[in-house]
């Protein structure tokens, strides 16, 4: 007796290209914003020096740039889903370049709180930009992968900054450090604009593509209300998650290279090596984790079981983040912490992925803003706790065993408000769901 072979539901994978030239401007778009945001921390020991900066007038700096970027981050959110990933990005991305260039006409630390402002104002802008984008352009199935290539543009620009930024500051004057780097965002401003369109939008765009880019429906923008969302399982499970993990990726950002000379007498000078392999093994995290969930469904697996199982191995390279600051040597110490990096990652692709997998394109946006927000309040109680914890006890055994159970811990607190990812059903503003 025969078996008949159910077809496969949905169209067929398209040959077209279009929406991964998308994926690539998002990726270079965040790669440039990590370069801007690092220009000044790359540059503040020669600052320092030469404009007499004490220790707090720079700490207030990076108090008030997340500050500043979280609460921008619950507002840009919201605007993209009224103005759209194409216009909401191109005024992130002009907003922060006019920050990112003004610093060149401060010396002091208030000065350069001024610049760092709109900097942040518009960084905020770029991952809530870039999710949307990746919901206009890519189906459920693809989506956590596309999320984890465009991700893995932190990690790169992380890498270049202490690379080029010392060399231009060394050979044209520190100046010249936020004026080119400054430039080349213009420059993708000015492709995006060119390229950008929505995928009904795009002529170049094959109807093979676009019917598995529209796989999923395709819903009109709708207003909503703030409380609307907070009435949803699902905005706390993506704020909690957001909460508990972006700390240790803010750590990681601020305090590795201190970790590296404390512990093992790394020179400033000598940084590059160990940071690169660090931030390599967390693009390969980045890619993997979104390549692990598309792979999961791909085998028929549900969006829940493929996402939450990507999730679960992703948190599992971080806990041996624990043995860290007791590691024989220093090249230990970087694999344990470049593959909890990795595990941040590979995670955050996922996580990033449930806005756009549970609630509708027009509340998207918006429950992104509340988990930047989310993020960037654990990120300042994180920092504030690392400096307690290195002034009082001098080690980064307790921030590292912090940093290696939260993502086990994350995913366990969105499992218990979101046990089934279901999707939100949202009422048409004047009809009750």
């Amino acid at each position: 007796m025969s078996t008949a072979i159910p077809k496969p539901s949905g169209p067929p994978k398209p040959s077209g290209k279009v929406r991964w030239i998308v994926c690539g401007l998002l990726f270079a778009a965040v790669v440039l914003s990590y370069i801007d945001r690092l220009v000044l921390p790359t540059l503040k020991p020669d600052l320092q020096a030469r404009y007499g900066w004490s220790e707090s007038g720079y700490a207030d700096l990076a108090i008030w740039f997340q500050a500043g970027y979280g609460i921008a981050y619950v507002f840009f959110g919201r605007l993209i889903d009224r103005i759209g990933a194409r216009t909401g990005y191109a005024l992130a991305v002009s907003l922060w370049t006019i920050g990112h260039v003004a610093h060149i006409f401060f010396t002091s630390t208030a000065g350069m709180l001024i610049a760092r402002i709109p900097l942040a104002i518009g960084e905020a802008g770029t991952f809530p930009a870039a999710i949307a984008a990746t919901n206009e352009w890519f189906p459920k199935k693809e989506r956590a992968l596309a999320i984890g290539i465009f991700n893995a543009g932190s990690n790169v620009g992380a890498i270049l900054t202490p690379l080029f930024v010392p060399i231009i500051a060394v050979t044209l004057g520190w100046r010249w450090a936020f004026i080119l780097t400054g430039l080349l965002t213009v420059l993708w401003l000015a492709a995006w604009l060119s390229f950008y369109r929505r995928p009904r939008e795009k002529t170049s765009l094959s109807p093979q593509e676009l019917a598995w880019i529209e796989t999923d429906p395709v819903e009109e923008k709708r207003p909503v209300k703030w409380s609307t969302l907070f009435r949803h399982r699902q905005t706390w499970a993506y704020m909690s998650g957001r909460f508990l993990i972006d700390p240790v990726w803010w750590t990681f950002l601020f305090w590795l290279p201190d970790f590296f000379n404390k512990q093992y007498g790394v020179k400033m000078l000598d940084f590059g090596p160990p940071l690169i392999a660090v931030y390599l093994m967390a693009d390969v995290g980045s890619v993997a984790g979104g390549w692990a969930s598309s792979r999961f469904m791909g085998r028929g697996w549900s969006l829940n079981r493929s996402r939450k199982s990507a999730m679960f191995l992703a948190a599992l390279c971080a806990v041996p983040i624990a043995f860290a600051a007791s590691a024989p040597s220093m090249w230990i110490a970087v694999g344990l912490i470049g593959l909890a990096c990795a595990g941040h990652q590979g995670f955050s692709a996922n996580l990033y992925a449930l806005p756009g997998d549970v609630f509708p394109r027009w509340m998207a946006g918006s429950v992104v803003g509340l988990g930047g927000l989310s993020g960037a309040v654990g990120g300042m109680l994180m920092a504030k706790f690392a400096g307690v914890i290195l002034e009082r006890i001098g080690s980064f055994g307790p921030i590292f065993a912090v940093a290696s159970v939260a993502y086990l811990i994350a995913l366990a607190v969105i499992h218990f408000l979101l046990p089934r990812y279901q999707p939100v059903v949202a009422s048409v503003p004047g009809n009750p769901a």
